[in-house]
């Protein structure tokens, strides 16, 4: 079978990663064996993808990112140059902790900025944003902004990536996509 997806003549692709069409894989990186990369995927210089790591279709990673095992990502995710996961809450060099990964799920359309650090065991929403630099140490909802070191929820942005102002009746408006977003007991729904 021809492949359909691009791979730069440096990247290492082992035997048993399965690469969905149109993905591109540049200088550098290193996909290993039974991880699953969905179709239009951008892979950025430097990237690590581990075993079992599991990618929807059309996430784009920037240079110098390791995604380790435990880690999953829905469609249309964002990750910012040199962002990091981890994967293991209390590593030791001396102790053996393979087997005990926790895992980080990572939802539809959310973006993680530049040099931001992912503590596992803690999701991203749905089209969460994840501001540069931010250390996240728990759980982030769905459209929620959050920045700094821990990672601070300051408040709410749409699908497009803009911030979201609501209204004394909980609505607000995305001018750019014309979305109308619905603010409720702290959660974040589009209404249309």
């Amino acid at each position: 079978m021809i492949n359909k997806y691009f791979v730069h003549e440096t990247a290492v692709i082992d035997e048993g990663a399965h690469i969905g069409q149109g993905v591109k894989i540049w200088h550098f990186s290193h996909i290993m064996t039974n991880c699953e990369i969905g179709d239009n995927c951008n892979i950025g210089q430097n990237v690590v993808i581990s075993p079992g790591v599991v990618l929807g279709k059309n996430v784009k990673i920037q240079n110098n990112v390791s995604i380790y095992e435990g880690v999953t990502c829905d469609d249309d995710v964002f990750l910012g140059p040199s962002m990091v996961f981890t994967n293991v809450i209390n590593p030791r060099s001396a102790v053996n902790r393979r087997g005990q990964y926790s895992k980080t799920h990572v939802g539809k359309g959310a973006s993680i900025g530049a040099n931001a650090t992912i503590v596992c065991g803690h999701d991203i929403g749905d089209y969460a944003f994840i501001g540069a630099g931010a250390v996240v140490t728990k759980t982030i909802a769905p459209y929620a902004l959050v920045v700094g070191n821990p990672a601070k929820h300051i408040g709410w942005v749409s699908e497009y990536g803009h911030r979201l102002n609501f209204d004394a009746n909980g609505f607000a408006l995305c001018e750019e996509s014309k979305q109308e977003y619905k603010l409720e007991n702290d959660i974040v729904t589009r209404v249309k």
